[in-house]
């Protein structure tokens, strides 16, 4: 089993910061899955994600349109599969899985038997007071095992580490 990286965020700010300082690590390929409960920030850490990746303009759930595309320094291949169940086939996810784009999957698990392999899953859960935000990084393949450890030498939050 590979190491959790774990942080405490105050905010949705430093949520956002947070992933902006982990895009700027993100190569052409790479697959994030998001996990969290309803309102535990996955959209808003996929928002700091596309700010980190130069995009503009809103970024917000597909949760209707199942995915959206977005175009940065690298494309961002947003999904959200709450409602999609075992269809994921039907809107071509292995177009997006294995591009050239970073993929970021909310509610992953629920498509877990599609899912790459190697993959960096990120959990957020909201904590006791108002806007705080527990993240956690849990790689699987050697690329994301690398990833975790030079974002936490790197990044900047390693005083927030819980």
């Amino acid at each position: 089993m590979e190491k959790t990286y774990k942080w405490r965020l105050d905010d949705a700010g430093k949520t956002r910061d947070f992933a902006a300082a982990l895009a700027a690590m993100l190569a052409p390929g790479d697959f994030l899955s998001l996990e969290g409960d309803l309102g535990a920030g996955k959209t808003t850490f996929t928002q700091g994600l596309a700010q980190g990746l130069g995009i503009k303009g809103a970024v917000n759930s597909p949760t209707f349109t199942i995915v959206k595309e977005y175009a940065g320094r690298l494309p961002l291949y947003h999904f959200d599969v709450y409602r999609v169940g075992e269809d994921i086939e039907s809107v071509g996810a292995d177009e997006y899985f294995y591009g050239d784009g970073v993929c970021v999957v909310e509610w992953a698990s629920l498509i877990e038997a599609w899912l790459p392999q190697d993959r960096l899953t990120i959990t957020l859960a909201r904590g006791d007071e108002n806007d705080v935000r527990f993240i956690a990084l849990s790689p699987q393949g050697k690329r994301y095992v690398e990833l975790c450890e030079e974002f936490e030498r790197n990044a900047g939050f390693g005083d927030r580490h819980v």
